[in-house]
């Protein structure tokens, strides 16, 4: 499937499991007040925005083989995160803590320097998600009704894509197990992006950059194990200083 078809599904059926649980636990008020705080519509419009190029950056390389250079650009993205909390929210690092962040820039160097150049999936995807996390740091709203809020305003144009489609969507004319699978995309996508938003709120940017290189670490054990992608040593090499930098990171953050 294209990747723009499977980004407007995944925006739809998150969008149906968001107003489903919100109208399970009587919150819909919630979200109409939401939508009428006109700093809290613009914030989630932008971080909406944002999250979309991620969703559809990552689905075309998922799509075209490249889940290994996906992998990279994640493993980019707590530095982005670091960036915008040290520079924009004036967050301080202590001394250990930055020598684990250099170790972090080393090892994401050296997998550059073994790629030989940068696709711009490995541009898009840190930028793009980085500026997510930044604004839903900002923008002060409860981490669900924010997920439904952004996915509710991206619809629209997900919807109107699907209907103007010559051929129609697979969800009507595909075999059953895609038609499943895009159903998922609803609370696959729904529950990961919810919990990500309520840690952008109650912790620190910087933090929350390092815990990230868990999903990239998944994210090349499923290239390699089961997309049957190439994990040459130089990326082990890059993989362990990642965790070392992660493991220094964290250890002050343990004993205060």
């Amino acid at each position: 499937m294209p990747a723009l078809e499977v980004l407007c599904h995944r925006v739809i059926w998150s969008l149906a499991f968001s107003l489903v649980l919100l109208g399970a636990t009587g919150r819909l008020g919630e979200l109409w007040r939401t939508l009428r705080t006109a700093k809290t519509f613009f914030g989630l419009l932008a971080s909406g925005t944002a999250v979309s190029i991620n969703w559809g950056a990552y689905i075309w390389a998922i799509g075209h083989n490249q889940a290994l250079d996906a992998s990279l650009a994640y493993f980019a993205l707590p530095l982005v995160t670091l960036g915008l909390g040290v520079v924009l929210l004036r967050e301080h690092l202590s001394k250990r803590q930055s020598i684990a962040v250099g170790i972090v820039i080393l090892a994401v160097a050296i997998l550059g320097i073994d790629r030989g150049n940068l696709p711009w999936v490995v541009v898009v995807l840190p930028i793009s998600f980085g500026l997510y996390g930044f604004i839903r740091k900002l923008v002060v709203v409860d981490a669900f009704v924010g997920v439904t809020v952004e996915t509710l305003l991206l619809a629209p144009l997900a919807l109107f894509y699907l209907l103007t489609l010559p051929e129609g969507t697979a969800l009507a004319h595909g075999p059953l197990n895609i038609k499943i699978l895009l159903l998922l995309c609803g609370p696959l996508t729904t529950i990961p992006l919810v919990m990500f938003a309520f840690g952008a709120r109650h912790m620190k940017l910087s933090t929350l950059g390092l815990l990230q290189y868990v999903n990239p670490t998944l994210q090349m054990l499923v290239a390699v194990l089961l997309l049957g992608e190439t994990l040459e040593w130089v990326r082990l090499v890059s993989f362990g200083l990642i965790w070392v930098g992660l493991l220094i990171y964290l250890w002050p953050a343990k004993r205060s």
